[in-house]
């Protein structure tokens, strides 16, 4: 039988010498490093003194309150993981020239890590937004009166959250990027008190045990079509909820009660699950059913791969052990690998590309995770 398609013709195709130069170059020296270790992991100190309040970036930066920047005041800088030095000290209009050492700060970084979004106690109460790339800070949005929890952007910038704690004055708030990527004006969707939360139990009758503290760790789908965002309840024993919303009205609620408080989500590749961390525990959660399981290793803080079933986490506290350890899960077998000994971690965080994965300390090392092959 006579056919039309032809096969490709098999020869060479010439590439561009700077290309393959920079290729070259990156193997070479991803070579060299290997032979000079025995680990995936690699310790860099980044900063000194301490930064409870940080968070590193996809792209291999770490954004914190730092001593050491700007004439031994207080700024909020970024560092480069790599290089462990200081790059950029970020300001705004108006801000004084000291602050609080017990000023809150939190931190949102674009997937790519080109635009950060930041709320700190030294500046307005606003969310900031800075071109990281451009080294501008352009402009802010998103007035708040309780200081906000957790900052969380989704997959392809498109969402932005805010979520903040206050009880009866707590809020969970939804912007949408304009078309230059740009987050400004009034939030898209915004919610108040959970439906399952009655007025009475965010009163001052129920000012502890047991009352709506208001909301903590967010995270988008990646599909960017749910927001997760944990409701936090007042008291040592209390159980914290999981509230699933569409976006980006924030409506049609469905809520998950956990056991004990939940220090961290995250969502798996694909969008059907979340891990998330109580009291210690990690679980896995299913969306589709809302079945959850628990996972056989504790940890306070976790994230998973873009696209492979792995998650990178932290636990402060291992068996027989005073220390912590950093570790990889598979979470196909349910199986730790590739752990390491490490102490107060404040975030973790995958590259875009999955090939490495970041963790910063409030002391300032930070923890690459760089696997021959992933």
């Amino acid at each position: 039988m006579e056919t039309n398609q032809k096969s490709a013709p098999t020869q060479l195709v010439p590439a561009s010498v700077q290309g393959l130069a920079v290729r070259s170059a990156a193997l070479v020296a991803r070579g060299l490093r290997d032979l000079a270790r025995d680990s995936n992991w690699l310790i860099n100190k980044v900063f000194t003194g301490r930064s409870p309040h940080l968070s590193v970036s996809p792209s291999g930066q770490v954004c914190a309150i730092s001593q050491h920047v700007r004439h031994g005041t207080q700024r909020a800088a970024l560092y480069d993981i790599e290089r462990s030095v200081p790059t950029m000290a970020l300001s705004v209009p108006g801000e004084p020239d000291g602050c609080p050492q017990s000023a809150p700060a939190v931190f949102a970084w674009s997937p790519t890590g080109r635009y950060l979004v930041t709320a700190w106690g030294a500046w307005k109460s606003e969310l900031h937004m800075f071109d990281l790339h451009g080294k501008m800070f352009l402009g802010s949005f998103g007035n708040f009166r309780t200081f906000p929890a957790c900052l969380a952007w989704s997959d392809t910038g498109k969402y932005f959250a805010a979520a903040a704690p206050g009880g009866k004055s707590a809020s969970l708030r939804l912007w949408q990027a304009d078309a230059n990527g740009i987050f400004t004006g009034h939030p898209t969707g915004e919610l108040g008190l959970p439906e399952r939360i009655e007025p009475q139990e965010a009163g001052d009758e129920f000012a502890e045990e047991g009352s709506f503290r208001g909301y903590g760790r967010t995270a988008f789908s990646p599909d960017e079509k749910l927001l997760a965002s944990v409701v936090e309840i007042k008291g040592d024993w209390a159980d914290d909820s999981i509230l699933l919303l569409e976006t980006p009205a924030l409506g049609n609620q469905s809520t998950f009660d956990a056991q004990g408080h939940i220090t961290d989500i995250t969502w798996t590749p694909g969008g059907r699950g979340i891990i998330y961390c109580a009291a210690g525990q990690a679980y896995h959660l299913l969306i589709d059913t809302m079945d959850f399981q628990p996972l056989p290793f504790g940890a306070e803080l976790c994230a998973c791969h873009p696209h492979l079933p792995l998650c990178l986490c932290f636990s402060s506290w291992l068996k027989n052990s005073a220390k912590g350890r950093l570790f990889l899960a598979d979470l196909n077998r349910q199986a730790v690998f590739d752990e390491y000994p490490a102490e107060g971690v404040v975030d973790l965080r995958w590259s875009l590309d999955g090939s490495r994965a970041y963790a910063a300390t409030s002391d300032g090392l930070a923890y690459i995770y760089e696997p021959p092959l992933i």
